[in-house]
């Protein structure tokens, strides 16, 4: 009797999640390295014998989902390796949640694009408040002098 086909397996509930980094850039939770190891500080017993601290790691040189000019921006600004650590609550689940949070957070900021600035010309106003302050200064200053002898 011929053995019945086995089903395709079921995908890897990470390599379907994905990191929101920008409204364009998403990255594969595959691609995102998370360690565990045990909490430092208080917490007594429970601290000890629990690994709640979570630190999240994205290779920037190794990620096929950032463009090349994104790569460039993200090596610039924060080097190949983006780390995030999370040892702030008691739950492993609730750190991973919060370093993840945060390696997004710091991606999200390596990729901005600063708004360039456009040169404006002063306005009228501004020139006059500026030269009023000048006169208030210059004014403040002279009557620190000691007084002339000629007077």
């Amino acid at each position: 009797m011929p053995a019945a086909p086995t089903p395709p397996p079921e995908p890897d509930e990470a390599s379907e999640k994905r990191l929101r980094i920008t409204r364009e850039l998403t990255i594969p939770l595959a691609e995102v390295l998370v360690r565990v190891s045990r909490s430092s500080g208080p917490g007594g017993q429970h601290a000890n014998v629990t690994a709640s601290r979570v630190e999240a790691s994205f290779d920037v040189l190794a990620s096929p989902s950032l463009s090349e000019s994104q790569r460039r921006r993200v090596m610039t600004r924060v080097g190949q390796r983006v780390v995030a650590i999370a040892q702030d609550e008691r739950s492993q689940t609730r750190n991973r949640e919060l370093a993840l949070k945060r390696l997004t957070e710091r991606l999200a900021r390596a990729l901005a694009v600063p708004k360039s600035r456009r040169a404006t010309r002063p306005t009228k106003a501004s020139r006059e408040r500026r030269l009023q302050a000048k006169r208030r200064d210059a004014t403040r200053k002279r009557e620190r002098r000691r007084p002339s002898e000629e007077a």
